[in-house]
């Protein structure tokens, strides 16, 4: 049950791992400092803000959003930390507000991991101040607990962390201001708000057994343990229209999507909209919708499953009852209370299965629709954007790696989106046990790489022009046919690497990147960063991982899975986990840090909100296609102008 808390009231906390969600109406800067039991910050390394976003067991917005969630993980700060506390502030610039006075009264919300509300708190009473402390989770014997503190400061940031004991407040308050700038010059100016009126409801004529719930905000689904929340409230039950509107459509703050078609009859659902999601560009709408059709495919799926057990449990108890009777066994008497059982039992199941049909060509519908309209970075590879692609000039919100299906639908394809930039490396598992031995263990190699140099690409050809930079490990050189599309366009920071020095030279830099870019956002000195350091995301294909690397390659490579994705290196493994059984137990963490993706159909992705086994679908480039040179030409050519 939330909890809604007024200025200065506490609330104890049910567990350590939890998130904060932030709703402003107008894009606003995020942040947390880490206190210790006197309530003081010691540092700048104590902060977490947009140009330092992660901090042991706590992650925040890498820039101003009207929409913010921060990962909290009270189990993992160091022992020293007694108090953390949620920071808003108003970015700096023109067309900002000087002062909360001018803007809504911000929400804010402590949720756990099934994404329930555990308290919420609406800073009222704002005026001149321009930065605000929004709450606090604070120790307290043992326990964690949360505050609402609404303590606002007019003299914005810097007034702020020095208030809470930062040596250095005015310095990083300037840092935070320009990491800001950057992120908002790279973003799409938000139109201007209208009443977000465009949430869109479907209609059903009997629910399925069991409530349906509301969507949680979009996250990554991850390898076996996904870790996107899911929200508690309830629709109406009883038939009646049920509100699958997932949050992220239904926020205030940016402008309802155009209306939907009217309904093809009385009573009938409206037709689907590409983009009927809220958000502030037709982007951000569409990955919004592709989220909420991923969420309405689990919930539906899962309804219709429950009411299948419910049927069977309920048919296997009336015929129990029916032996237990000695009078059932014998005559018509038993043999008619069969017959009912079963007849009840296919009435439920029908009628399951109807509400599931009725879903899903109402989700199929929309697929239809949405597909056609994705951008290059959420499109198949057989989808026409791609033939008159062009490089873009900024880093879109998210990637296609490839669809899930459930076995209800199998035709029913959603696309699987992850955040850019990635959060974690990949691993393209290359085990023969994928396909029970049934293909050739070189030939399955080889679709791994082959799927790899696609993910690869599409990478490449989403960011700017050298704002991407691709590495590649290939000790024995056996990758060298899928690697053609690469090496021939030119697009590799450098030729593939080869043999034990050449593991051994490409490690090395890539470490020495990582130890330089941390030193120097913990040391608040990006500026102090050597002129030749190449500031691009780097990737890291490694083919046939444990071949040609040695005991150091091996922490090196780890080091990098761990470390790298923070500060822009990430990794791409391909490999077979059975291959480094050797090392036993010591790559464990490795594998574990990596999203699993196959270069075949496999069943091995779990959703965040009910748990289904999913069916991954690896990226297909059509039979006999160029796309994939003619973009990575295109990516070539732009790098050269």
């Amino acid at each position: 049950m939330t909890v809604e808390l007024v200025r200065g009231q506490n609330h104890p906390l049910p567990g350590t791992r939890l998130e904060i969600r932030v709703s402003a109406g107008e894009p606003v800067v995020a942040g947390a400092t880490l206190g210790d039991d006197q309530g003081r910050v010691p540092g700048v390394e104590w902060v977490a803000h947009p140009g330092s976003p992660t901090l042991p067991g706590l992650e925040v917005s890498r820039q101003a959003a009207a929409d913010h969630r921060l990962a909290v993980d009270l189990g993992a700060l160091p022992e020293t930390v007694h108090r953390v506390s949620v920071l808003l502030a108003l970015p700096a610039g023109a067309g900002s507000s000087v002062s909360f006075r001018a803007l809504a009264a911000p929400f804010v919300a402590v949720t756990g991991l099934d994404g329930a509300e555990v308290a919420s708190y609406t800073i009222t009473d704002l005026d001149a101040e321009s930065a605000v402390v929004a709450l606090e989770l604070y120790r307290r014997q043992g326990a964690w607990k949360v505050r609402a503190v609404g303590q606002g400061y007019a003299g914005g940031l810097a007034e702020m962390l020095t208030d809470q004991g930062l040596p250095q407040a005015r310095e990083l308050a300037g840092t935070i201001d320009d990491a800001v700038a950057q992120g908002l010059a790279r973003s799409v100016a938000a139109p201007p708000p209208r009443p977000a009126e465009g949430a869109r409801v479907r209609t059903t004529t009997q629910d399925h057994a069991g409530p349906a719930q509301d969507r949680p905000a979009p996250r990554q689904p991850g390898a076996e343990e996904p870790e996107a929340p899911a929200q508690s409230a309830q629709a109406p039950a009883g038939g009646g229209p049920v509100d699958y509107t997932h949050p992220g459509r239904r926020t205030t703050a940016p402008p309802p999507p155009p209306p939907a078609a009217p309904p093809a009859g009385p009573g009938l659902p409206a037709q689907p909209v590409a983009g009927d999601a809220t958000g502030w560009s037709m982007e951000e709408r569409l990955y919004n919708q592709v989220w909420g059709m991923f969420e309405d495919l689990a919930r539906t799926t899962a309804a219709y499953r429950s009411a299948v057990d419910f049927a069977d449990s309920r048919m296997e108890q009336e015929l129990d009852e029916v032996l237990d009777d000695p009078r059932g066994r014998i005559g018509g008497a038993g043999d008619a209370a069969r017959e009912t059982a079963r007849t009840r039992h296919a009435d439920l199941v029908g009628q399951a299965r109807a509400a599931l049909d009725r879903d899903l060509a109402q989700l199929t519908a929309e697929a239809d629709v949405v597909e056609p309209a994705l951008p290059a970075a959420y499109a198949s590879w057989s989808n026409p954007v791609w033939h008159a692609y062009r490089p873009p000039t900024e880093v879109p919100m998210a990637l296609r790696l490839g669809d899930l299906h459930l076995p209800e639908r199998p035709d029913l394809r959603i696309p699987m989106l992850v955040r850019l930039p990635l959060e974690r490396g990949l691993w393209i598992d290359s085990g023969k046990a994928l396909t029970n031995h049934r293909t050739d263990s070189t030939a399955l190699r080889r679709l791994a790489m082959d799927t790899a140099v696609a993910h690869a690409a599409r990478l490449l050809a989403v960011h700017p022009a050298g704002e991407f930079q691709v590495h590649v490990i290939d000790p024995a050189g056996s990758a060298a046919p899928s690697l053609a599309p690469l090496v021939s366009a030119g697009v590799l920071a450098e030729p593939p690497a080869a043999g034990a020095a050449g593991v051994s030279d490409v490690l090395a830099r890539l470490t020495q990147r990582v130890d330089l870019v941390q030193m120097a956002i913990r040391g608040g000195a990006a500026d102090a960063l050597p002129p030749d350091l190449d500031t691009a995301e780097q990737l890291l294909i490694v083919n046939d991982f444990p071949h040609g690397f040695d005991d150091r390659a091996v922490t090196q490579l780890r080091y990098l899975a761990d470390e790298g994705p923070a500060v822009g290196v990430h990794l791409m493994m391909v490999a077979d986990r059975e291959d480094v059984a050797e090392y036993g137990p010591l790559l464990d963490p490795l594998w574990r840090a990596l999203l699993r993706l196959t270069p075949v159909p496999d069943d091995h992705l779990a959703d965040p909100w009910v748990g289904h086994t999913w069916t991954y679908d690896p990226p297909v480039l059509p039979a006999g296609s160029q796309i994939l040179r003619q973009v990575l030409e295109q990516v070539a050519a732009a790098r050269r102008a």
